[in-house]
């Protein structure tokens, strides 16, 4: 009991006093007011004063945040629209079938135009390939295709300029041809490499200059996605394919370069990096090596492959105004696979 009656008399003295009073050994207080304690019929015990009581409302109906009047025109607006590509004219390259097909579909989703890049004579007469399926699907919006390789330079120009012209803009680029070949260092030839590399390095690279040169003479602040890879960022365990790692980790710091170059005129450059995908190429290499069907999920810390859809919402997001501060860096999607 002496306990209580001491502690109450505390509290009696200190919710007396005021900010700024003098104690009774003539000091000043700085401590500050405190609501009066409460107690509680049932046991007859103070309860601590409620800390939020006197704190002021920060923001009502009159002063809620406005919008920044410096903010640009192009970022007032929704945020579900600052995903669209309404109207906007993209090139894909590789997009006759696979990853490069799957990214024009999305594409055409969000409201593009797209203009299809590929080797193959006609897509839609290949068994592989579900070109005709998607250009179906989606009657109102606009998929041409144009029969360019990538390492033809004064084709890929000429091509390129001529849907400049006819459309009048180019917006966005997504970078998508590539080829693959798994071989020991120590049995690569030297022809083998050079083909790696002209395709998956030098064709990524006329490719963007090609779009960006159209880009700048129309003054388009546009947006260039080159696809590169997780295996360009790490050596894959289990799977030999050094030429073709390389390669990638030369699209990553192509893209560096080129976005500090071209920042200058408003253009955008990026990599994105999927792990490893489920295709048609995966399929075949799980009946050559059935022990990569375990092995290469395991890897990742989602314990799955991944599917090409899952990389569509990323391009969008680069291609689009949602990324507009984005430029030189590599959004890889691997499930985890490089963070171990």
């Amino acid at each position: 009991m002496a306990t209580r009656t001491i502690s109450n008399a505390v509290l009696r003295s200190s919710s007396g006093s005021r900010p700024g009073s003098r104690s009774s050994s003539g000091s000043r207080s700085s401590l500050p007011p405190q609501a009066p304690t409460q107690s509680s019929p049932s046991s007859g015990t103070s309860t601590p004063p409620n800390p939020l009581q006197n704190i002021p409302i920060r923001f009502s109906s009159t002063n809620v945040p406005k919008i920044n009047p410096e903010t640009p025109q192009s970022l007032r607006k929704p945020v579900s629209d600052l995903f669209s590509l309404d109207s906007q004219v993209i090139l894909v390259s590789g997009a006759a079938r696979g990853v490069g097909l799957t990214q024009a579909a999305g594409l055409l989703q969000a409201g593009a135009k797209v203009h299809a890049l590929d080797i193959l004579p006609d897509p839609s007469l290949d068994p592989k390939s579900d070109f005709s399926i998607v250009k179906n699907t989606y009657p109102s919006s606009t998929l041409t295709y144009h029969r360019v390789d990538v390492r033809d330079q004064d084709r890929l120009n000429q091509i390129v300029s001529s849907i400049a012209e006819k459309e009048g803009r180019l917006d966005g680029l997504i970078a998508a041809a590539g080829i693959q070949r798994e071989e020991s260092a120590l049995e690569y030839k030297k022809e083998d490499v050079d083909e790696m590399m002209e395709v998956n390095v030098t064709g990524v690279f006329m490719t963007a200059q090609a779009v960006a040169r159209e880009m700048i003479k129309r003054k388009t602040k546009g947006s260039i996605v080159l696809i590169a890879s997780m295996s360009g960022t790490v050596a894959n365990r289990g799977l030999i394919c050094p030429a073709y790692n390389a390669s990638k980790a030369g699209v990553i710091q192509l893209a560096r370069n080129l976005a500090s170059e071209w920042g200058e005129h408003g253009i955008r450059v990026n990599t994105l990096s999927p792990g490893y995908i489920v295709t048609a190429m995966t399929a075949g290499l799980f009946e050559a090596v059935p022990e990569r069907r375990k092995a290469w999920p395991d890897a990742n810390m989602l314990r799955r492959l991944s599917y090409p859809e899952e990389y569509q919402g990323a391009a969008i997001f680069l291609l689009s105004d949602a990324s507009s501060f984005m430029t030189g860096a590599d959004l890889r999607i691997d499930g985890g696979h490089c963070a171990w």
